[in-house]
């Protein structure tokens, strides 16, 4: 028979979307949700709540946004005041106090979306892309102090292909954590520390990250276009304008790096190519390659970057 627990659930974004739902369908107690206060989002720049928040409130769950708690004694209060069992964290975006850590009767525990030790940070899906890492996975770990250095409960692997995204695998890992999450509370299993060796860090990305330099082999730049789109995303320099790169593929080929070598967009790299085949000019959307050079030919011989 399951445990029925007293829980707060703590996340932002979609990845942490499918566990929430998961745990009030398994029937825990959701005494509160707690996610990143609502912000300016899009074109018009309208104030939106984050995807749990939302998904809280179609819940009709009570839902919690304050900007801090290292240094908010009254949030910290009222987290207490809840009386919980455990909370679960997911991609919330706030570092928890000790006091937090310490309230719910069992602890906080973590969905970490890598297979720590390896891939502790803010980018564990991105970094594991962009190393050519063979798997990935979702550790469920029992928070401390530390940045992801808690004791594991569960940890689970998935193959990594190399055709595989960062939303294939944001995806894959989303759901996995849901499923892991329920199954963890249900068993609470021992948690056993994590391995001294082995330990590697996924910083947190920004634009420049997504920036192509085509010195580099085609095989490392393909990874960074499947790691970083659709955020921070990849781009490169075209005609004086900055063109966004959403997917492209392997190819046979060799040349001056940043340079094409037909008139279909098969660009050379510091070795071999990459023929791109999904871009975005500026102020435009996202189109295949066919389409976009009916529209903006590039020559063989062009320059980019």
């Amino acid at each position: 028979m399951s445990r029925k627990l007293r829980l707060a659930f703590m996340g932002s974004p979609d990845f942490a979307v499918p566990a929430l739902r998961a745990l009030a369908a398994a029937g825990h107690d959701i005494a509160a949700v707690y996610s990143q206060p609502p912000r300016p989002a899009g074109r018009g720049q309208a104030v939106r709540p984050c995807p749990v928040h939302a998904a809280a409130q179609a819940m009709g769950l009570e839902v919690r946004t304050p900007a801090r708690l290292r240094r908010d004694a009254e949030a910290q209060a009222a987290f207490a005041a809840l009386n919980l069992d455990v909370a679960v964290v997911a991609a919330y975006g706030l570092i928890l106090p000790q006091a937090m850590l310490d309230a719910p009767r069992l602890g906080c525990l973590n969905i970490h979306a890598s297979l720590l030790p390896r891939w502790r940070g803010a980018a564990p899906i991105q970094a594991a892309l962009l190393a050519g890492d063979a798997e990935s996975g979702i550790t469920i770990m029992q928070m401390e102090a530390g940045l992801d250095t808690g004791p594991m409960l569960l940890r689970e692997a998935t193959p990594l292909g190399p055709a595989t995204t960062a939303p294939d695998l944001h995806d894959a890992l989303a759901a996995m954590g849901a499923r892991m999450i329920v199954q963890a509370l249900d068993a609470l299993p021992a948690p056993v520390p994590q391995p001294e060796d082995g330990v590697t860090y996924a910083a947190k990305l920004g634009r420049e990250d997504g920036r192509i330099d085509w010195s580099r082999d085609a095989a490392s730049l393909d990874r960074q276009i499947r790691a970083l789109n659709p955020w921070p995303g990849t781009f490169t320099a075209l005609d004086g304008e900055v063109f966004k790169i959403h997917a492209a593929t392997l190819v046979p080929g060799q040349g001056t790096p940043g340079e094409t070598l037909d008139d279909a967009l098969c660009i050379a790299t510091g070795d071999g190519a990459l023929r791109l085949t999904r871009v975005q000019a500026p102020g435009r959307a996202a189109m295949d390659a066919a389409a976009f050079l009916r529209g903006h030919p590039v020559p063989r011989g062009t320059r980019l970057g």
